[in-house]
């Protein structure tokens, strides 16, 4: 069912403070930044050997990243798997009997579509499901 780790997320306060850091100091490339307006979020993708590192910066107060920031504090917020078929691993999830946040998919950054598992379901890790889009 998972290919590989696609990215892990990382929630911060700032993109271009956090990205001082990564590009910088660990030399890694910038493959672009975009907005999710669904999540609230502002995405700056970075790569690093065949995964990615996902920075994610709120745009609202509501966000789920801002709520996550304000309880937590800057950090790993979530790690998302690279799956062929997200409908297919939604529904052998659900067949085991796992929670899921997202029952159908929906649209990620660069193109992906995505769903989560609930993280009382997986040992208190958020974990994203990505079925890899046409984007960067």
């Amino acid at each position: 069912m998972l290919t590989k780790i696609n990215h892990i997320g990382i929630a911060v306060s700032s993109l271009s403070e956090s990205l001082a850091f990564y590009e910088t100091h660990l030399g890694m490339a910038l493959t672009g930044i975009e907005e999710v307006a669904e999540q609230g979020v502002r995405v700056a993708m970075l790569q690093v050997g065949q995964s990615k590192i996902e920075l994610l910066e709120p745009t609202s107060p509501d966000s789920p990243v801002a709520k996550f920031l304000d309880k937590n504090g800057p950090g790993i917020h979530h790690l998302a798997y690279e799956v062929a078929d997200i409908e297919d691993a939604i529904a052998r999830l659900v067949a085991d009997g796992l929670r899921m946040i997202d029952t159908v998919p929906r649209n990620g950054a660069h193109g992906a579509r995505i769903a989560f598992v609930h993280p009382r379901s997986s040992g208190g890790v958020l974990t994203e499901l990505c079925q890899a889009g046409g984007g960067y």
